[in-house]
């Protein structure tokens, strides 16, 4: 029987409906995991059935045993490990905001964020009050914000200073920015753990390095003893770094270059430049 010859253009139709609706969805499922670390993990259940694949096309028994021992348990893990992604999924599809369009971040929303995060530093630098700001980038870390007090205010240098002023109830902890809206202050970051970071470093800059070792977010130290201002990137710190290095070092990470590689040599000569040190 020929397919085509006993397909009518109403069945053309259909399929190509239903096609584009899968499609749809699939584009917006993926468009709500990028950005977060379901990301990483998505690319390791990739490796997972690519492995099966392989093993059932070249008949390796114990491989493919194995694997679908794996894929017995896998419904539940991913239920598990995807947990707040499709938390997230469900009450954005309640808003009726999961099929809404996304919009990209404007330039001049960037230069204002910037421009306020530095005049706020430059003031708490000349005062010495130790501050914590964290951007975030591609990486998701809803994780590190649910863990502070929620504000999702427009990013400004009076709020910032007020935040950190000491003796208020959020000065102890991190602020982490997205976009141009501070979404939480008093977070908790992950310390670092790496046994070769200079002993001079205190736990705000611990944190800095943490945080960014753990996802491709920037983070911010004002040293609270000296008043120096830290950058922290990729596990990486450049501590007394100058305003110019900073505001250029922000413009640069936070437009996201669209040449990847030129970045990855811009980086690496930065940090060969400023004298950075991966431990601290």
């Amino acid at each position: 029987m020929n397919y085509f010859a006993d397909t009518t253009w109403h069945d053309w139709i259909k399929d190509i409906i239903d096609v584009a609706i899968v499609s749809f969805i699939i584009y917006k499922l993926m468009e709500l995991v990028r950005g977060t670390r379901a990301v990483q993990l998505l690319k390791g259940i990739l490796m997972l059935v690519a492995t099966w694949a392989v093993s059932t096309w070249f008949n390796l028994y114990t491989l493919k045993w194995l694997m679908n021992q794996m894929f017995t348990f896998g419904v539940v893990s991913v239920l598990i490990i995807f947990q707040p992604e499709l938390r997230r999924a469900l009450e954005q599809l309640g808003r009726g905001k999961l099929f809404s369009r996304s919009t990209t971040l404007e330039r001049d929303m960037v230069n204002e964020c910037i421009s306020e995060v530095i005049k706020a530093v430059t003031n708490m630098s000349e005062r010495r009050i130790g501050a914590l700001i964290v951007f975030e980038r591609s990486t998701g870390v809803n994780e590190l914000i649910e863990s502070g007090i929620q504000m999702e205010a427009k990013v400004s240098s009076e709020l910032l200073i007020n935040i950190f002023t000491p003796n208020t109830p959020l000065h102890d902890g991190a602020v982490i920015i997205r976009n141009n809206q501070i979404m939480a202050a008093g977070c908790y970051l992950p310390l670092s753990e790496n046994p070769f970071i200079s002993k001079e470093l205190g736990t705000r800059h611990r944190a800095a390095i943490g945080v960014s070792e753990v996802c491709d977010a920037l983070a911010v130290v004002v040293s609270e003893e000296t008043g120096q201002v830290s950058l922290a990137l990729g596990g990486m710190i450049v501590r007394d770094i100058t305003e110019e290095s900073l505001i250029s070092k922000l413009f640069e990470e936070l437009y996201q270059a669209a040449n990847s590689k030129a970045k990855a040599k811009a980086k690496v000569s930065f940090w060969k430049r400023k004298g950075g040190d991966r431990h601290g």
